[in-house]
């Protein structure tokens, strides 16, 4: 990397950076998080627990929200320190570090600059991710397990918590259908440009005769329902019903009727949960589900009358988004943005960051 290459790199880096703290307008999150530490250090805070809740999870999300915006900052301004001094006592190990470290802070950078484009009213929540499998029998049952696989091992990647609530399992191979959270900062906004079907074509492992085999799985994506939301869901709206769980399971699943299944009477939605040890657990966490999906609902009609009113056909979430080729080639790619990759493993091994960060900027160019 030339001289005038570093010089060029570090003056876009910083006016990228000067963009997002720009957009981001760092003195207003500053001014919002000593308000909210005003409120949170008042010792009446907690006499409205709902209230309390509102109060220190904003904090808490804005203080980590400028932490890492002066904490990139420095490191761009340390960055130029580095080549100067790689450059001044001609040192390759302090250039090589300082390339490295170049690399590094552009890719947070670039992460930050698509954390920017995710204003959404719910961008900011958790996320709860169902898959089911659609057309291709057991193939698109082994389709989604790898599916699940791959949004679990990305999350896994970034330190994120994940919580499986729900699996039912096919009969021969792989999973009918699952739900899952992934529980941090953002989840919903950056994951919801999955949401969709997938198609995978490949040699089916399943077909004795070796033939290709195309196979879908859908995908929906639901933020987590917080209790300012104010779902309510009236005992008499829903139907409980209890079974005893299926599939691999621990010391006490499989053994009593633990898994628990409710409809919604009014919009015939049905959740299912049994991957908790105890009935109560997994009534717990089924409602959870079936308020997400509710709140889904409603955000959807909402559209629908803005979509009306706009006569621009509604969005295309439904249709097809991504393509999965393993044969008679290998290649991932995404049928909206046109992003596409050779490497179709890395992919289904969590490493789709390319992917999300392309759909987000896509998304943000059709006003959605």
């Amino acid at each position: 990397m030339a001289v005038v290459d570093v010089s060029e790199a570090l003056k876009s880096l910083s006016s990228t950076m000067e963009s997002v703290e720009a957009v981001l307008d760092l003195a207003a999150m500053r001014a919002e998080v000593a308000a909210l530490e005003e409120q949170a250090a008042a010792p009446s805070l907690w006499d409205d627990p709902e209230h309390a809740q509102h109060v220190t999870s904003r904090l808490s999300l804005l203080q980590g929200q400028v932490r890492k915006v002066e904490e990139l900052r420095a490191r761009i301004d340390d960055l130029e320190v580095l080549f100067e001094l790689a450059e001044a006592e001609s040192d390759d190990d302090t250039r090589r570090e300082a390339e490295a470290e170049l690399v590094s802070v552009r890719q947070a950078v670039d992460e930050l600059e698509v954390r920017t484009l995710l204003s959404g009213e719910y961008d900011q929540r958790e996320a709860m991710i169902s898959i089911r499998a659609e057309a291709g029998g057991v193939d698109a049952a082994d389709f989604v397990e790898q599916l699940q696989r791959m949004y679990l091992r990305w999350a896994e990647r970034r330190g994120y918590p994940t919580q499986v609530l729900d699996t039912s399992y096919a009969e021969e191979a792989g999973i009918k259908s699952t739900t899952f959270t992934v529980k941090a900062p953002y989840a919903y906004g950056t994951l919801s440009v999955e949401q969709g079907t997938h198609r995978m074509v490949r040699i089916s492992p399943y077909d004795n005769q070796g033939r290709r085999q195309t196979s879908f799985a859908g995908v929906e994506v639901l933020p987590v329902v917080e209790q300012t939301d104010h779902i309510e869901i009236p005992e008499n709206d829903i139907r409980v019903d209890v079974f005893r769980s299926s599939g691999p399971g621990g010391q006490s699943v499989n053994t009593t009727d633990s898994a628990v299944r409710i409809t919604h009477l009014p919009t015939g939605i049905t959740v299912s949960c049994q991957n908790e040890k105890s009935q109560i657990q997994n009534r717990a966490a089924a409602m959870r589900v079936l308020q997400a999906r509710l709140l889904a609902r409603q955000r959807e009609e909402e559209q629908a009358r803005m979509d009306a009113l706009k006569s621009d056909g509604g969005n295309s979430w439904g249709n097809q988004m991504r393509s999965y080729v393993l044969q008679p080639y290998q290649m991932v790619k995404d049928l909206r943005t046109e992003h596409e990759v050779g490497n179709p493993q890395a992919v289904l091994d969590g490493d789709i960051d390319a992917f999300l960060d392309a759909g987000i900027r896509w998304r943000k160019q059709q006003g959605k």
